[in-house]
């Protein structure tokens, strides 16, 4: 009840009580008693008004259960937040934090950080997007999973004969032994003083993105370990599409590549001189090759995360052309420029021709699983000194991240492993 309610209650138990007076007796007064009752019956009539103008208004403040949770929710982002800063300021060697330390020592990372670091790093140009996270809780450990076997259909039996074992889903067994990366970043020391949204911001912002990067060159890795499958344009993109893939995984499959495999597909008509590469209607920043019967999906990742690759081909010279650059082959596999190139050695050198551009082509959720610890190690210090980095002279705080991961190949079926080779 608002104070005009409990004004007008006061003003409505007068009219009455004034009423009965004139209603008790010799000197009874019905007209006075009568329009007092009227008075009264149209102060009731505002009262009433007025307690469903204030009860329609207080349902329409109260939040509902989804605003409660939301704002609950933001509550304890600003908590983890304050905690995570103070600790940061502290060195991350606050007792009582409840997610503790472990053998690595240093500062785990809570939950609500943890997940502001995973979406930061999912916001950018992260591979993760294509291949399947499996969340783990143990360092070592196994996954099962069901195959995209091939069914083979009944078989004709004849009256009163056998029936044959028919063919039982392949399932594959995976094991995964997570592995420990880590980096360093130095900061000034102002920003512990800072405030307690920017200290995090800048922690979650450096994680996040060395975390995206650590996780697209694991992923890159393990795609590149398959053997390279080289692809001469359009058609044979179809033929991977068509055949090599084929209808177990084209549905579900993507061309993946970088700046320069845009260039070259944003280059390329058909016989009317239509460009085959448009937007997809339904999603703008998503782009399509149509090609033929195919509809491809196309995603296109920055060279500086998804890199093209010099070509290196041993070079046909029978003598040293003073105006080229010569290479040899190390024994890692790397490409070494020669720096005073001898024609007796010739026959051991390489040129470079051209960029090997990625053009992979498959369902990589299929193909490729991300074991994710997700359990963010943290360690500061400063006095450390790395190399020619001294963080007690130069009045600096060093921040120490650990992560754990393992990348694995599910199935070497679902994707192919290819290249354009786009010269100069």
């Amino acid at each position: 009840m608002n104070k005009r309610m409990r004004e007008l209650l006061a003003k409505f138990d007068e009219k009455i009580e004034l009423a009965k007076s004139y209603m008790e007796g010799e000197n009874k007064d019905l007209e006075k008693a009568s329009k007092l009752m009227d008075e009264a019956e149209e102060i009731k009539k505002e009262f009433e008004l007025e307690k469903r103008i204030f009860e329609q208004t207080k349902e329409a403040n109260t939040p509902d259960k989804e605003e409660i949770e939301k704002q609950q929710q933001q509550n304890e982002e600003k908590d983890a937040v304050k905690q995570f800063a103070e600790a940061a300021r502290n060195g991350f060697r606050v007792k009582d934090m409840s997610e503790g330390s472990n053998a690595d020592g240093g500062y785990t990372v809570p939950e609500d950080i943890q997940t502001k670091i995973n979406t930061y790093r999912e916001s950018k140009a992260s591979l993760l997007e294509l291949v399947t996270v499996e969340p783990v809780s143990t360092n070592k450990g196994s996954r099962t999973f069901k195959s995209r076997a091939q069914q083979t259909g009944f078989k004709k039996v004849g009256e009163g004969s056998k029936i044959g074992k028919k063919a039982t889903p392949q399932f594959t067994r995976l094991d995964y032994e997570i592995e420990k990366f880590a980096g360093y970043f130095p900061v000034t020391n102002e920003l512990l003083e800072d405030s307690d949204q920017n200290i995090t911001d800048v922690i979650v912002t450096w994680i996040g993105d060395e975390s995206r990067v650590t996780a697209n060159q694991l992923i890159l890795a393990v795609i590149a370990a398959k053997e390279e499958v080289k692809l001469e344009g359009l058609d044979d993109i179809k033929k991977a599409f068509n055949v090599t893939l084929g209808q177990a995984f084209k549905p579900t499959s993507t061309l993946v590549t970088n700046d320069d495999g845009l260039q070259y597909l944003d280059t390329l008509k058909d016989a009317d001189g239509k460009y085959l590469l448009q937007p997809d209607p339904a999603n703008p920043m998503q782009a399509k090759l149509c090609a033929g019967i195919n509809i491809i999906p196309v995603k296109v990742y920055p060279n500086e995360d998804m890199q093209s690759k010099v070509n290196y081909e041993k070079t046909s010279d029978t003598s040293v052309t003073s105006k080229k650059t010569y290479y040899t082959k190390e024994s890692d596999g790397t490409y070494k420029e020669v720096s005073s190139a001898s024609t007796d050695n010739i026959a051991n050198y390489y040129e470079a021709k051209g960029l090997k551009v990625p053009f992979i082509c498959g369902d990589l959720k299929e193909g490729i699983i991300y074991f994710d610890r997700n359990k963010m190690n943290i360690k500061v210090s400063d006095v450390a000194q790395i190399g020619d980095l001294n963080a007690y002279e130069e009045d600096l705080t060093i921040f120490r991240a650990i992560e754990r991961e393992d990348v694995k190949v599910k199935d070497e079926k679902a994707f192919v492993n290819g290249y354009i080779l786009i010269n100069d």
